[in-house]
């Protein structure tokens, strides 16, 4: 079940909406403590946030640029406001779509699903055991402990990643790098692996990485 958070002070409309997308098949969680909402935000971790323009405090488009810096999670921008630079603000922050109060109860759903679809496509996280794979922050995160990798070692991970249990040649590996305007000699890939492996050993993952001599590499 996908979870929305609802970010809005009026009370009367934060349970209507809850109310609808519960009725919708959305797990529902609301905000109603509108200090530190940035923060909250990534804490609860959803797959999508309705957040009004107009709250105490902090006003949405200033927590949509704080939540930004944490996260990709999609937004959409809720405001009784009509004007179209509210809009144009709102966008630029890094909003993925804005609908206007009084909304539609049927056009908000379509809404929210359509926003929902274009994330999923764009999915690009992960999982290697119980250790969360992010190419986007470009992280290995293993409980309150986090690896960052270097472009390489997260394009030589991937295919690992996505072969799991297989072997991959060492010119299978070159060639991945190549076709990401990544050049790496021979010697260049031997440095990395041995970096990556060194990375996963940190988060308690040891062994990883298997080499088989005039083969390649094997994922375990």
């Amino acid at each position: 079940m996908q979870k929305l958070v609802i970010v809005e002070d009026d009370q009367t409309l934060r349970e209507e909406l809850g109310i609808l997308l519960t009725n919708a098949g959305y797990e529902v969680y609301s905000i109603e403590e509108f200090a530190g909402v940035a923060k909250q935000l990534v804490k609860v971790n959803a797959d999508l946030v309705l957040l009004d323009i107009n709250l105490p405090g902090e006003n949405g488009e200033a927590i949509l640029q704080e939540f930004r810096k944490e996260s990709e999670t999609p937004v959409i921008m809720l405001t009784s406001r009509t004007g179209e630079m509210d809009e144009v603000l709102s966008m630029s922050y890094g909003a993925d779509d804005y609908i206007t109060k009084p909304y539609n109860p049927t056009i908000l759903l379509l809404r929210i699903s359509a926003v929902l679809k274009r994330g999923q496509k764009n999915i690009q996280v992960c999982k290697y055991k119980d250790v969360e794979v992010s190419t986007i922050k470009g992280t290995l995160t293993r409980g309150n402990s986090e690896q960052v990798l270097t472009k390489n070692e997260m394009l030589i991970f991937n295919l690992l990643l996505e072969h799991e249990g297989e072997i991959v040649s060492r010119d299978e590996l070159m060639t991945t790098l190549w076709d990401n305007d990544e050049f790496l000699n021979d010697n260049a890939l031997s440095v990395n692996i041995s970096r990556l492996r060194n990375k996963l050993a940190d988060l308690g993952v040891s062994e990883a990485i298997e080499t088989r001599k005039k083969q390649g590499y094997r994922l375990r």
